[in-house]
């Protein structure tokens, strides 16, 4: 249970600061866990009939009666206040008594509101310190926020004081139900809302975290990868729709480098350095991190930037590679895989795992090395693409078997 907090109220007067009349204003000192604020209570006295030790006008006059009646009012109206604070859960502080006292309306900050704040502030920054992407997900994640509210709680806006166990538990329920997310698509956009919590609790607007009790990790997805025989079977298939070889190129590519879909869009020929050696790398940052990527082509990469070097589409536009929408490219990546016979889900992103599984790790490639061309921030990122085949298995545990 936590502490409660302890107030503490003291009515005095400053001799020091007499009124042009010759009388004190009266004040109270509000404490509250060690914190004070003073408010004057309206009422003035002459100095010499004040007692601070008692708090009150000493006599009993009926000018005394009535002034130590008022005081004993106020007190009566600071204890209420705080009794009916304590029952509703609001946050006790010396300064919304006094504001409550006042009649002050409270500047009650809203859900809504904060992660709006929070999304125009990512917009201004992006390209400094967000990428477009990364606004949009908050985009995203603010309108299945909104919608939670407004199905729950039938408002098209809650305080930010309402956020407890129960919000969190009813936000991951409507986004898998009502929203039909998957568990991690859910799990991320919960992490996106966590930004609010995390504002609210660091400006003191909330006192404990929501989700602190509520437990949503990411559940490890296998999302596959291509095989040494199935990049082959791709490479050398004739494909007689344009379209379908412009896609099935870029889809190369980018097993070949494990560039992104919005990295591969954007490469130009200023992405191209040749090494000291006279090998041909692509130097670019990546679109959603922004960290270096550093990349030596390969000779089949090298290949098919050969082979679109003089296309009308990237002379005009000044990039490597025709790439199409991700959207397009992902439907014509399915009609690719049933022309190759190949029984898998093709991706843009399927890509990146082929370059860390089958074209580097595999081929005795360190995984540092692999985590550095990869764009990652740390080896544990790049851990989720590493796979180890049978084969390579097999192959380091070889002069350990011949011992044995």
């Amino acid at each position: 249970m936590a502490k409660r907090a302890m107030l503490n109220l003291m009515f005095f007067i400053r001799k020091s600061k007499l009124l042009k009349s010759g009388e004190a204003s009266v004040n109270l000192r509000i404490t509250v866990s060690g914190k004070s604020v003073e408010v004057a209570i309206g009422k003035n006295v002459n100095p010499d009939s004040w007692s601070n030790e008692k708090g009150g006008v000493i006599g009993n006059n009926k000018e005394a009666k009535v002034l130590n009646t008022y005081i004993d009012q106020v007190k009566a109206d600071f204890l209420d206040f705080y009794r009916q604070f304590s029952y509703e859960g609001k946050d006790i502080t010396a300064q919304t008594l006094k504001n409550a006292w006042l009649g002050v309306e409270e500047d009650h900050k809203m859900i809504l509101q904060i992660f709006q704040e929070h999304n125009d502030q990512v917009k201004l920054l992006i390209g400094k310190d967000f990428a477009q992407a990364t606004h949009q997900r908050y985009e995203t994640s603010l309108k299945h926020v909104k919608a939670f509210i407004k199905k729950k709680y039938k408002v098209n806006d809650l305080p930010v004081q309402a956020l407890d166990h129960n919000f969190a538990t009813g936000l991951e329920f409507f986004l898998k139900t009502e929203r039909d997310c998957g568990h991690n698509t859910a799990a991320k956009y919960i992490k996106n809302f966590k930004k609010v919590v995390r504002i609210a609790m660091a400006n003191g607007w909330i006192k404990s975290d929501p989700f602190a009790n509520h437990k949503m990790p990411l559940r490890k997805v296998d999302r596959g990868f291509l095989s040494e025989a199935e990049l082959e079977l791709l490479r050398n298939k004739e494909i007689p729709v344009e379209r379908l070889n412009y896609v099935r190129d870029a889809f190369l590519f980018a097993c070949y480098t494990g560039l992104a879909y919005a990295d591969l869009k954007k490469l130009s020929k200023r992405n191209l350095i040749e090494g000291q050696n006279g090998v041909l790398w692509i130097h670019t940052k990546r679109t959603k991190t922004d960290n270096e990527c550093h990349i030596p082509l390969i000779s089949a990469a090298q290949d098919i930037l050969t082979k679109y070097s003089n296309h009308p589409h990237c002379i005009e536009k000044n990039v490597l590679l025709p790439v199409y929408s991700n959207q397009k490219t992902n439907a014509y990546l399915k009609e690719i895989a049933l022309l190759c016979g190949i029984d898998k889900n093709l991706t843009s992103h399927l890509a990146r795992h082929t370059f860390a599984t089958t074209i580097t790790l595999n081929n005795n490639v360190p995984i540092e090395s692999v985590s550095k061309m990869l764009g990652h921030s740390s080896i544990n990122m790049t851990k989720i693409y590493a796979r180890l085949l049978d084969n390579k298995v097999e192959n380091d545990m070889s002069a350990l078997m011949n011992k044995y």
